[in-house]
């Protein structure tokens, strides 16, 4: 085998094993949850307390992946969960701008992401 298949090769075989987050919720109705005040509150509750004894599975997944997904601008989201992220996140930096700022402080207390963030947050 010479070297450019070789090269070829383990390309292939390292991109085929390249962690992406769960997408068992790729499908879950954002729009809904964003709707209903209840369902929101219910979220932002479960991604800001520790002990959020309401959480619901989703959310106490959502929760996990969120430092990581901030640090790496959700470089391991499925493009449904990019576009559920960005979604979500521009809904309650426009509607909950208080929310938007304690889950800040509470995922990225020394704002080191913040800009790039933002900036994938608006890329299209």
């Amino acid at each position: 085998m010479g070297l450019t298949r070789l090269i070829v090769l383990l390309a292939v075989v390292s991109c085929s094993f390249a962690q992406t987050y769960n997408t068992r919720y790729d499908n879950i109705d954002i729009d809904q949850i964003l709707a209903s005040k209840r369902l929101l509150d219910n979220y932002i509750q479960c991604l800001l307390d520790e002990n959020a004894k309401r959480c619901s599975p989703e959310g106490r997944e959502f929760k996990k992946y969120i430092p990581e997904a901030i640090r790496t601008n959700c470089a391991k989201c499925s493009d449904s969960q990019k576009r559920i992220v960005k979604k979500t996140a521009k809904h309650i930096i426009t509607n909950r701008p208080q929310d938007w700022e304690k889950i800040k402080q509470k995922f990225d207390p020394q704002g080191k992401y913040h800009q790039s963030f933002n900036d994938f947050l608006n890329s299209s």
